[in-house]
Parts: structure tokens; C-alpha cells; sequence
């Protein structure tokens, strides 16, 4: 892995396009980071890779295929995954404001609606289509 230019073994052009888009340009930006840093990154960034580009990444640290990474090293990659994973946050995506609405001036506050995340109810446009009658 000594030229910058050099091509990753094991990294085809999909894993490539996500390893540039967060920064994982040269065989020395992998190395710097390892093959669980690299792989966080780009989960970190959204995408969705499988575990095979974990053990590419590795494979391609180690200068063999993928599948040549021993199954003990790769069982390590995956709990090593994990655990950085876990302190991944959860939500991803805007997170939906809550507004509490009185009814009058004078009145509490009346409870706050769930929040839908963006996503459309058909049962609550089927409600206030029809006026509560079904």
C-alpha cells in the first residue's frame, strides 16, 4: 500500500465512492484509521454497508482477499464494529418539533401530539377527510 493512487484490493467502485466521500482517499488514510475506524466513518455518514466491506478493508490492510481474513480476525472486526456502533447515535435524520396547542387563551396547555417524523397516517387523513365518520 505505498502509492497513494494505488487502488484498494478488495474495494470495488460503490465501497470506493463512500470510502472518498468521508475522507478515506489513500492506502494511508485507511491504515491511519483501520479497517473498524474506516467502516464507522461510513456508517456514520448514512450509508449502509454490509460487514463484507469491513473484512475488505481489512483484507485489503492485510494485502490479501477478503475472504482470506482469518474467521477468528473477522469475528474480532465484527464485535469491534459493534461496540463502535453502539455509540453511534440512533436517530438519524431532523428530529420533529413538539408544539403544544391551548384551545383558548385562558386554558392548560392541552398534551403535546406525537411527533410522526414526517411520515403520513392514512387513518388520520381518513379522519379529518370524512369528519369522523366512517
Amino acid at each position: 500500500m505505498a502509492g497513494s493512487r494505488e487502488k484498494l484490493l478488495n474495494v470495488g467502485p460503490k465501497s470506493a465512492a463512500w470510502l472518498r466521500q468521508v475522507g478515506v482517499r489513500t492506502p494511508e488514510d485507511l491504515q491511519a484509521l483501520g479497517a473498524v475506524g474506516a467502516y464507522i466513518k461510513v456508517k456514520r455518514a448514512g450509508f449502509r454497508p454490509s460487514l463484507n466491506l469491513l473484512y475488505a478493508l481489512e483484507g485489503a490492510l492485510l494485502g490479501c482477499h477478503w475472504q482470506q481474513v482469518p474467521p477468528e480476525r473477522r469475528s474480532e472486526l465484527m464485535l469491534a464494529a459493534d461496540a463502535a456502533e453502539a455509540l453511534l447515535p440512533k436517530a438519524r435524520g431532523r428530529a420533529a418539533a413538539v408544539v403544544e396547542r391551548s384551545s383558548d387563551a385562558g386554558e392548560a396547555p392541552t398534551e403535546a401530539p406525537e411527533p410522526s417524523f414526517g411520515l403520513d397516517d392514512p387513518a388520520a387523513d381518513s379522519v379529518a377527510e370524512h369528519g369522523g365518520d366512517s
